[in-house]
């Protein structure tokens, strides 16, 4: 049994498998509407119901409150129609034609750039090219129907490879197999791109950028996009991790910075190891940031990693006066990424 379900205010229809959810039907027709994590942990994909009943699907009280769902809120990569729908949720035009693809790619470089940090290159078939938009990330898909996301860390305009960041996780599915098993030239299977974390051209706004972790790789990609394409407005990356050998890359930024003056980069260290003899920025990374801009309301902010991470930078930085259509992220949901 199909439903349909009608996007406003775009006035768009489209139909509804059985046990489809609101946000996979979209997609697969082609409309983009906000989503990140797909598990109802983020909340991004929240949007009101005008008409009609869902199935709200398992997710977590912080992605939809009692309340917001008696106000007739769901989340759209969970609710499953019970009935044709109508539905209020804005649409992302700027991924509008880029197709979602399903495609095999090789694996033809494991580097360590730390102790639980491997970037992997991976190669597509050379008949083939995956469309995306810097910051967007891909599904690795394994047996059993499961799936493990990780951001692209490539901009565009440098395809020849697929550059992901795998942070080591304990007891991980995929990440534990990265780091015991995989060999270069192994076979894996992905999909995507995926996610609307990505730099918002159209805007002039001076932009702040927060990566926690390998959070770093999207923010990656957006940035060598931006400095590709010309971008001027101001640029200033925060890059919070534990020690000082968790900035696996930290010379990259620090480049950026002599090659552009729109940019600046402060890594921020939370548990800064003696032998390092760190005299930079400790603390956390979301702390730095309002330390350092007391009122954001003339920002825009895109903050990616941890969920712990972006709850702060949510609560903190709403507080110094960013709107919350200012604010873009990416949440580094666990389940996704172990």
């Amino acid at each position: 049994m199909t439903f349909k379900v009608r996007i406003e205010p775009s006035g768009h229809e489209f139909t509804v498998a059985e046990k489809e959810t609101v946000l996979d039907a979209a997609l697969r027709h082609g409309y983009t509407l906000p989503y990140s994590c797909r598990n109802g942990s983020c909340g991004t994909c929240k949007g009101k119901l005008r008409a009609g009943e869902v199935d709200y699907g398992v997710y977590e009280d912080k992605a939809l409150s009692a309340a917001e769902r008696a106000a007739g809120f769901a989340l759209f990569c969970q609710a499953v129609p019970r009935s044709d729908l109508v539905i209020e949720a804005k649409e992302l035009a700027a991924v509008a034609g880029i197709a979602i693809k399903t495609l095999p790619a090789r694996v033809v470089k494991m580097e360590k750039a730390a102790d639980d940090v491997m970037i992997l290159s991976l190669k597509l078939p050379a008949n083939q090219r995956l469309q995306f938009l810097a910051g967007q990330y891909v599904d690795i898909l394994l047996k059993d129907n499961q799936r493990r996301s990780f951001s692209l860390a490539n901009p565009p305009h440098a395809d020849e490879f697929l550059e992901l960041h795998v942070r080591q996780v304990p007891n991980g599915l995929f990440t534990g197999h990265v780091f015991t098993q995989m060999k270069e030239k192994d076979l894996l299977r992905l999909r995507g791109p995926l996610g609307i974390f990505f730099l918002r051209e159209e805007s002039d706004r001076p932009a702040i950028f927060v990566a926690g972790g390998t959070g770093f790789a999207p923010i990656k990609g957006i940035l060598e996009h931006a400095f590709a394409r010309g971008i001027r407005r101001p640029l200033h990356l925060y890059w919070g991790v534990r020690a000082q050998r968790d900035l696996y890359m930290d010379t990259l930024p620090r480049t950026w910075v002599r090659a552009h003056a729109h940019f600046k980069y402060t890594p921020v260290l939370s548990e800064p190891r003696p032998e390092e003899r760190w005299d930079g920025r400790t603390g956390w990374v979301h702390d730095a940031v309002i330390a350092d801009y007391p009122d954001l309301s003339g920002y825009e902010v895109y903050a990616s990693g941890p969920p712990p991470m972006i709850e702060a930078v949510k609560k903190t930085f709403f507080a110094r006066g960013l709107t919350p259509d200012r604010l873009f992220f990416d949440s580094f949901e666990l389940a996704h990424h172990s």
